[in-house]
């Protein structure tokens, strides 16, 4: 959906952009190739291959600033850079193509790797640390919360069963430990789809890192700034919908009290509809199947 989150970036030349989860850097070529020599881009990754993948790329341009940590960073930075605020940010959120390959991310239950799941293996605990610790029930509620699984009790009792007899350090140590704990099969996904999607999201902290990065956002925006964000998840893309909706709706008032529109003081209008990726784009990246973009435009105070 490149074409799409550049587009509704309504890039000027001259602006200052943020792409906030640069992966291998699709998006930030696309915003550099369409900046001017006074245009900003601020680069955000937690991962440090995206990181010299950047290095790789922008090293020597006046115009890049290379972030090595959360998204959460940005408002630091942009203040370190004496830069108010941002003409457009984008977010793309997820694990990248290239990390989902990689067996030594731990993102994959279809090769083997070492469970580690972290974005940045520098910091913080990995998924094996996390699992051969955690009580049954905290797997459990994790696995349901993140993965919407059904089965998360009973995967939560094979991992620790399992856990007793020996260290739970491989990606295919806990894939087979779900397929042998799931009894059903859904078409055309592997049983340990949600689980290793849910024990990723709780050990990078995604959700958490999401919401605490769009209370923000606005005071991260210009007026007129656009905000662009891709999902690949139903919760990720529910959060951002309700922010969306409750940014562009204004102030709450009990609905006895008569006010006008004016009076409701909304921070964004929403632009378009969600976009969905086209029928090619499925095509030539199945993952993108589950994309959902949306896009919404600061409103001034």
């Amino acid at each position: 959906m490149l074409e799409d989150a550049i587009k509704s970036l309504a890039v000027r030349p001259d602006g200052v952009y943020a792409d906030c989860t640069f992966g291998r850097g699709g998006h930030s070529r696309a915003l550099l190739a369409r900046l001017g020599e006074t245009g900003r881009l601020f680069i955000c990754d937690k991962d440090s291959r995206a990181i010299a993948c950047a290095e790789s790329l922008f090293n020597g341009d006046h115009r890049v600033v290379i972030i090595h940590g959360s998204f959460l960073m940005l408002d630091r930075v942009l203040e370190q850079h004496q830069i108010t605020a941002c003409d457009g940010i984008l977010l793309d959120l997820g694990v990248s193509s290239p990390q989902l390959e990689d067996p030594d991310y731990g993102f994959s239950f279809q090769r083997d790797g070492d469970l580690d799941m972290r974005m940045d293996r520098d910091s913080g605990e990995s998924a094996a640390e996390w699992l051969n610790r955690a009580a049954e029930d905290e797997i459990a509620d994790v696995i349901y919360r993140y993965g919407e699984e059904r089965y998360s009790r009973r995967i939560a009792a094979a991992i620790v069963r399992i856990r007793k007899e020996q260290t739970i350090t491989r990606t295919l140590q806990l894939a087979k430990a779900v397929h042998d704990a799931v009894p059903t099969r859904e078409r055309n996904k592997d049983p340990a789809t949600r689980t290793f999607q849910a024990i990723r999201i709780h050990i990078n902290n995604e959700l958490d890192e999401i919401r605490q990065f769009l209370a923000r956002v606005c005071d991260l925006l210009r007026p007129g700034g656009r905000l662009v964000v891709i999902s690949f998840h139903s919760l990720e893309d529910r959060i951002v919908k309700r922010f969306f909706a409750t940014e562009a709706r204004g102030d709450r008032f009990p609905l006895e009290v008569p006010v006008r529109s004016s009076e409701l003081k909304p921070t964004f209008r929403l632009i378009g509809k969600p976009i969905k990726p086209t029928a090619q784009e499925i095509d030539d990246n199945p993952r993108a199947r589950s994309a959902v973009l949306r896009v919404g435009e600061r409103i001034a105070a």
